[in-house]
Parts: structure tokens; C-alpha cells; sequence
């Protein structure tokens, strides 16, 4: 019989089992275990932990179960909240159980009871240091893995020449699966060792290339969306296109082939390229594949200022360039969107109301000379906002650059107008972190340091020897070493990466 729960609970609930819904009770620290359809979704409060006013099943059914614990970690901890743009839990336990989810977190000084009632060893606590801590890993929301191989080169055209003088090119080679292999393996183990733990890559046209990104992403335990690129409009390079039919079919084929693969980590997701590059045919093709098998999109828009005019030019009975995706069922709660530099109010307004997306991709809007998004808009349309890289339109692999970018045109649009509304690094530290996880639907799973999501961390050292960071004063609090490191930090002050609970950087040798 249903009852009145009574209890305060913590946050929100985690992963479907075979037994229901797992919950943690904030009182005694233990997972509930809810049948699946009786659970109702909670009114979780984060920082006011409110008692639950809905009615559920008694907890005292035989389908609890215990939860073994893998690991344990002792030290300071800094993440993101809806609520909070940085929350530091100093002195924090945090336990990570077998299948990669944070099973607990509690006071440190509270490691003998914690370890009785969790059945760890004290001992066995992997104690920080006084420098160290731990963030979430930081989500790119958008990189073409196909472009790093001329990373940091090409920078001196605008958008659609660089497409058609060095990207379009490049990305034709990939029909060559040794050369997609190499280039894979070199932009996945190096966005991991910078601490992109999740990644939304676009690759290329050719499906069997495509696939391999996604196992060579598996591989090597990264969370990964990956898109085999659709494209049927190119006059520039015109043996790098595809027919409806042809990317059609092979899009179908791509995801049919992903899936069986069952990865734990990588989903495919719906890449039609940008507007200018598909029929209205293929969009339309590409939105019924997306809506009939749940998945997610992405895309470019609103880029430059040319692209939004040689748009309406294209698509002359639509109400604007977001209107194109909205009218082929490309816009929906599961895409996310490319740069947006040019986007109007009413365009903002629409992806609010379809819970769409934006990448802010900073460094590529300033090397393609493309625009500037002035991100605080984004957020007071309330839409989801994210951070790119966007290799190699963007020259570097590394979030941390995306962070720093971000600010600088934040404060590059304070010149202009001073009464605008500076980002502050810890806006920016959100939108790199569960900003991301948000951005790509994926915060059920990842983001930030709750109880039942999976643990996606970096271990940080802001005192590596031989690292960037001089630390002068030693009486530094964690949310000086939190700023330090994201203007100053580097791969270098990454001692561990973290994806669902298992250690992937350093990388384990392969034979």
C-alpha cells in the first residue's frame, strides 16, 4: 500500500535497474529501491533538501538490495549545482560503487562510521593532497575529431572558404580507415588527457570511419555522442557529398550498427552538417530517423553573418534559419546547436520552448573571424548552454581554452558596453562541467557530484612539479586553486581522469 515517505531525500533519483529506481534517503544514508512504474519523479530541492510530499511504496520490500563499494576517495571536492555556479566540499568521503556511481558522500570525520555502515576499509581511502582536488570531467559539446589533424593551421579565412579550401579536403580522406584510425586515436587520448571526459564529436561522411571513432572512443572509456556527418549539397568539392538516398540509408546503417555494439558510454547522434550543406529533402529524412529512434542531433547554426543570409536565400519560406530545423523535426530537447553567434530573440525563444541547445565555441568564432555569442543572452532566453572546442575552427583540444575563450568575449563585449554582465569564471566552470552534461541531455548521468550519477572526475594537482602553476601563497583555498587552474592549468595538473567510476588517464599500456 502506497504511504507517505516521511523522509528527506537526497537529490535526484539514479539509474533504471531490474528492481526499479534507486533513491537515497538522506536520514539513513542507504539506497530505496521503488518498483518501476510506481515511482513518481519527487520535487527535489538541492540545496533545501525538502521532505518528500509524494506518496511511494513502503521501503521495507525484499527487492533492496546492498550496494559494494569500489572505491573511496578523501579530500576536497568542487562542482556545480542548478542553484550554486561552485559548491566546495572540503573534507568530503565520497564513495564510488562497482558499477561506477557515487554511492555516497559524507563527512570525513565521519570515515569509521561511513566505513562500517558502507563496508570499506578506513585504510583503504585514497587520501587527496592539500593542492588537490576533485572537479567533474568537462563536457565538449561540440569538436569535429576529423579536422585535429591540421589543428592550430588554417586560420586565415573565414568560414565558408575554410570549409571549402582546407576542411571538405581533408575530411574526404577518411574513406581511408587507417588514416581515420590514426587521427581517431590521437584527438580521443588527447581530449582525455585534457579532461574531456564527455565529448559530442561530428565525424565525416563515411559511415565504417564513423563507426571506428566510436570504438576507438569505447576503447579507450570515453563518454561519447558520435555523428556520421550527412551532407548532400557540396559544389566545391563535389566527390565529398552523398545523395538523400545514399546518406539516408547510411545513416541508418550507421546508428543500426552502433547500437548493436551496446557501448556502455557511446551513443550515435543525428549530424546533418548545416543547412547550406542539405536538401530540404535530407533534413526531413534526418528528422523522422532522429524522432523514430529517440535520439540526439546536432548541428551548426547562425554561425556567420553570410551563412545566415545565403540561408534565407536557400530556404525562402521559413521565418529564419532556426525555423528550417523546427519545420524538419530537427529541433528538439535532444539537439544542441553550434556557435549561434547571430541568433535573434524570436530564434532564442523557440529553442527555450523546444529545449534546444547552444555551443559556445569562442575560439572558432574569433580564428574564423565568425562573431561574437554573447552567452549572457543565452542564458536569460533560458537555454541550455554548453562549451565547444570546436577543433579545429577552434585551434585548440582543450576545454580549459574554451574557458578562457569564453571569458574573453564576455569581457571583449563589456568594452563595448560597460554595463554588460561579465561571465565570472565560476559561470564559466558550470557551463564547461554540468553546463555541458545539460546541454547534451546527458545531466541524468553526469555534470556534477550527485549520489547515483556516474563518477566523471578529474583528480587535480595544482602543485605538479614542473607544472604552470607557481603557488606563492600556501594558505590558498580551494576556490583560489579552482581559478588558478582554469586560466593557468594545462594537461600537466590532470594526475587522473574518471569516467563512470574507472580510471582512464593515465593510460594503461596496450600490448
Amino acid at each position: 500500500m502506497a504511504v507517505p515517505c516521511g523522509r528527506t531525500l537526497c537529490l535526484l533519483p539514479v539509474a533504471l535497474s531490474a528492481g526499479g529506481v534507486s533513491s537515497w534517503c538522506a536520514q539513513t544514508n542507504r539506497p530505496l529501491s521503488l518498483p518501476r512504474l510506481k515511482m513518481c519523479r519527487f520535487h527535489f530541492q538541492h540545496q533545501t533538501a525538502k521532505p518528500c510530499c509524494c506518496n511511494i511504496l513502503d521501503m521495507t520490500s525484499s527487492n533492496e538490495s546492498a550496494v559494494d563499494i569500489a572505491h573511496v576517495y578523501r579530500g576536497t571536492f568542487v562542482h556545480s549545482t542548478d542553484h550554486t555556479a561552485v559548491e566546495i566540499l572540503e573534507d568530503r568521503l565520497l564513495g564510488v560503487d562497482t558499477e561506477g556511481k557515487i554511492a555516497f558522500i559524507g563527512s570525513g570525520q565521519e570515515v569509521d562510521s561511513l566505513a562500517q555502515k558502507w563496508g570499506f576499509e578506513a585504510l583503504a581511502v585514497t587520501q587527496l593532497g592539500q593542492y588537490e582536488f576533485f572537479m567533474p570531467g568537462m563536457v565538449d559539446t561540440h569538436i569535429h575529431a576529423s579536422q585535429y589533424s591540421y589543428a592550430g593551421t588554417a586560420l586565415d579565412l573565414p568560414l565558408l572558404q575554410w570549409l571549402n579550401t582546407y576542411t571538405f579536403p581533408v575530411e574526404a580522406c577518411y574513406k581511408d580507415l587507417e588514416f581515420a584510425r590514426n587521427v581517431y586515436t590521437h584527438v580521443v587520448k588527447r581530449t582525455l588527457r585534457n579532461g574531456t571526459t564527455t565529448a559530442c564529436y561530428f565525424a565525416t561522411i563515411h559511415t565504417d570511419a564513423s563507426l571506428l571513432l566510436g570504438q576507438i572512443a569505447n576503447d579507450f572509456g570515453q563518454r561519447a555522442l558520435v555523428g556520421k556527418v550527412c551532407m548532400d549539397t557540396n559544389n566545391f568539392v563535389p566527390h565529398y557529398r552523398e545523395t538523400p538516398e545514399e546518406s539516408h540509408d547510411e545513416t541508418n546503417r550507421f546508428i543500426s550498427e552502433m547500437l548493436k555494439k551496446k557501448y556502455p558510454l557511446v551513443r550515435p547522434v543525428v549530424t546533418p552538417r548545416f543547412a547550406l550543406s542539405c536538401s530540404a529533402a535530407l533534413l526531413g529524412h534526418l528528422g523522422e530517423i532522429a524522432q523514430n529512434n529517440h535520439l540526439h542531433i546536432q548541428s551548426h547554426i547562425s554561425e556567420t553573418k553570410e551563412e545566415v543570409k545565403l540561408v534565407k536565400e536557400l530556404f525562402p519560406d521559413y521565418d529564419s534559419y532556426t525555423d528550417v530545423y523546427h519545420k524538419h523535426n530537427l529541433l528538439t530537447d535532444k539537439t544542441v546547436m553550434a556557435h549561434g553567434c547571430h541568433l535573434t530573440d524570436e530564434e532564442l525563444k523557440l529553442f527555450g520552448e523546444k529545449g534546444a541547445s547552444v555551443a559556445h565555441c569562442p575560439n572558432s568564432n574569433i580564428s574564423l573571424c565568425s562573431g561574437m555569442l554573447d552567452a549572457r543572452r543565452v542564458l536569460n532566453h533560458k537555454v541550455k548552454l554548453g562549451l565547444g572546442t570546436d577543433v579545429a575552427g577552434g585551434y585548440s583540444p582543450s576545454m580549459l581554452d574554451a574557458v578562457r575563450r569564453t571569458l574573453d568575449t564576455s569581457k571583449a563585449l563589456t568594452i563595448q558596453d560597460p554595463q554588460y554582465q561579465t561571465l565570472t569564471f565560476e559561470e564559466v566552470f558550470r557551463l564547461a562541467t554540468l553546463g555541458g552534461s545539460q546541454a547534451l541531455s546527458l545531466d541524468e548521468h553526469t555534470g556534477n557530484f550527485q549520489v547515483g550519477k556516474d563518477f566523471d572526475a578529474l583528480r587535480v594537482n595544482t602543485a605538479m612539479e614542473g607544472g604552470p602553476i607557481d603557488l606563492i601563497n600556501h594558505g590558498e583555498g580551494p576556490l583560489v586553486l579552482l581559478e588558478k587552474f582554469l586560466n593557468l592549468g594545462d594537461d600537466r595538473n590532470i594526475a587522473e581522469v574518471y569516467v563512470a567510476g574507472k580510471r582512464v588517464v593515465p593510460f594503461v599500456e596496450r600490448s
